[in-house]
């Protein structure tokens, strides 16, 4: 306690991004006291809104960003390995297009993206023939010759949760829905009203992504930073292909997109670059008529805005470095640390991706060490699993197997439940014989029981939460159902 009486954190963390997560997640596993505040849900934003990549960004070597697309080839296997539930290999199709790229270009940058990251277990680059690989099949027969690579694929939102369930069980106090609304430096120590409550701490990491330097305006607090907010908008349509292959595609503006395979029976394709000036984050109807006309470009089967099922836009917090283009602006990131003489210590996190908001975390950590004795240690987020996620990287269809035999009644959801929670799932249905041990089936194989988990152990408060960024079931459930479960979880939040 402090002398007003409050709580006394060593850390306060703001943001419940997947940045805002992490570093919570490795600052609590340092022995510090955290609190981490979220206006929010957690990956309420950006972190929720991703192309669902970890990936080095290939056309970032364009821009000579050498060194975070080393950086980021380097986390790709260490994420896969402490997250093999919601992450997991993906193979690139990218088809040659005259015109474009000379072809001895793309060879050379994925020779490059294949050797400066530390590649292990991911499959090398080969060049196949499109009329004799699977992946030809859905496109048009003009492509006739592509590059195949690796990256990884993740479920972003899940991501940010686990982070934030690890940092709680670690020791971290997580508030949702609590809005910071006064941020200001007393001494040694910062004072914070959120959510109608008073909090102090000894430090403050802002990560509060693309509000980062809105928050610091609020509390009048200086800084000299330009930020360039691009929002990137992604549609999800009825499945295109029926091969585990996802594609990058170039266009002959420059710019790249995807299309991926998305929960089973769909395909995701994105992302856009456009400036964000304020208003609805959404995407707009050009948005979706460009990246349908992207598609309708490559595959057999035209994709127009009549087939798009879902939409999905998030506003990226860019660091502003003059670039012309939106696409070419860094994904790079940047620490600013207050000065020694200004009291307790605030730090600012500007930029970053999702591949590297672990070592972001751990590098803000180390950062602040220098002003928070009791951060000091070594990292140690690289080697140690998110929540469900203790198992060997090759063992997830052995898993739901096992899962499976044990909780038959479950079978038709286990590859969800599992790829969800990972070994967790045991944990949530233990007990249940059959069935109706699980409660209310609100549809799709969502059970009373795995709301009640999410309610309890994830911060759901709505059905949004709940459908749209703990599971992907808002592309499934009925508005009828959906309104069903939101009744259900404010039901559940008050008793």
């Amino acid at each position: 306690m402090n002398a007003a009486g409050q709580p006394l954190y060593d850390l306060a963390v703001i943001g419940g991004g997947v940045n805002g997560c992490g570093i919570a997640r490795d600052a609590a596993g340092r022995g510090a006291r955290v609190l981490l505040l979220e206006a929010g849900d957690l990956a309420g934003g950006t972190s929720s809104a991703s192309t669902k990549l970890i990936h080095g960004g290939l056309r970032y070597l364009e821009h000579y960003e050498f060194g975070l697309v080393r950086e980021s080839l380097s986390e790709r296997e260490r994420l896969w390995a402490i997250a093999p539930h919601i992450a997991w290999p993906m193979r690139f199709v990218l088809p040659y297009v005259p015109g474009l790229r000379p072809r001895w270009l793309v060879r050379l940058g994925l020779f490059l993206y294949d050797h400066i990251g530390g590649r292990k277990r991911l499959p090398a680059t080969e060049t196949v023939a499109l009329a004799r690989h699977p992946a030809g099949t859905p496109l048009k027969p003009e492509f006739t010759s592509a590059f195949v690579y690796s990256d990884c694929w993740v479920d972003d939102a899940r991501l940010v949760v686990l982070n934030a369930r690890d940092a709680a069980d670690r020791g971290a106090e997580v508030r949702t829905r609590c809005r910071v609304t006064h941020l200001r430096r007393d001494g040694d120590a910062w004072q914070i009203e959120a959510g109608g409550e008073r909090f102090a701490a000894r430090a403050v990491i802002n990560a509060a992504g693309p509000g980062v330097i809105d928050l610091l305006d609020q509390s009048g607090l200086p800084h000299q930073r330009a930020m360039r907010l691009v929002r990137g908008s992604h549609i999800v349509v009825p499945r295109l292909f029926d091969h585990p292959f996802a594609y990058f595609f170039q266009l002959p503006d420059g710019r790249i997109f995807f299309a991926i395979p998305y929960e089973g029976d769909f395909t995701l394709i994105g992302t856009t670059d456009v400036d964000h000036h304020g208003g609805p984050i959404a995407a707009s109807e050009a948005e979706i008529a460009y990246l349908c006309e992207g598609a309708s470009r490559f595959f057999r089967q035209a994709v127009t805005p009549a087939d798009v099922v879902w939409t999905y836009s998030g506003v990226r917090p860019l660091i502003d470095d003059g670039s012309g283009r939106p696409e070419a602006a860094t994904r790079g990131y940047d620490l600013d640390l207050s000065d020694d003489s200004a009291g307790a210590p605030l730090l600012s996190v500007f930029g970053g991706k999702i591949t590297t908001y672990r070592h972001l975390a751990e590098e803000a950590v180390e950062t602040l060490a220098e002003r928070l004795p009791v951060l000091r240690g070594h990292g140690w987020t690289a080697g140690s699993a998110l929540p469900g996620g203790d198992f060997a990287v090759d063992a997830a269809a052995r898993i739901e197997a096992d899962f499976a035999a044990r909780f038959p009644f479950l079978a038709p959801a286990a590859h969800r439940l599992v790829r969800t929670f990972g070994t967790t799932a045991f944990a949530i249905f233990e007990g249940a014989a059959s069935l109706a041990d699980c409660g209310r089936d609100f549809g799709h194989g969502l059970t009373e029981r795995e709301v009640r988990h999410l309610v309890a152990r994830e911060w759901a408060r709505s059905a949004e939460d709940v459908l749209w960024r703990r599971t992907k079931l808002g592309l499934r459930l009925s508005p009828a159902e959906a309104e069903t479960l939101d009744q259900f979880i404010q039901q559940e939040c008050r008793s």
